[in-house]
């Protein structure tokens, strides 16, 4: 998902492309002010700090992150101009979502367990000798 530009700044079709979004997604996160491309009439612009701040907005979805928390987190990193306190919420954010997705993982693998056993014991019961009435 590396964008090869021949500058500083993609198009929009440029990011859809490199990023494999559709326009409808870019103009989604610039409302709701997760990018800010620049505009210049009808067209949108997005600079290196756009496709860096698209990067880490699709690995948060893709992890489950809520867009609040993605803001978070990127709002961090301009208050401060460092990653120290970006990483740091990261990790914490990670982490949380961590045990969320292992916890649904245990309670779907003993759904799948309870279900593989109905299915066997129902499947028993067919094959039985049926008594005559």
């Amino acid at each position: 998902m590396k964008p090869e530009a021949s500058g500083d700044v993609m198009t929009i079709r440029e990011m859809c492309e490199a990023y494999d979004v559709t326009p409808r997604t870019l103009r989604f996160y610039e409302a709701k002010a997760l990018l800010a491309p620049i505009r210049i009439g009808t067209r949108r612009l997005f600079t290196r700090r756009d496709r860096a701040r698209l990067t880490l907005i699709l690995r948060g979805k893709r992890f489950g992150f809520s867009l609040d928390d993605i803001r978070e987190t990127l709002d961090l990193y301009d208050r401060d101009g460092s990653d120290a306190a970006q990483r740091d919420r990261a990790c914490e954010l990670a982490r949380k979502r961590l045990a969320e997705m292992e916890a649904q993982r245990a309670e779907l693998d003993q759904a799948i367990a309870e279900l593989k056993e109905a299915l066997a014991h129902a499947a028993d019961e067919g094959q039985a000798p049926q008594r005559a009435a």
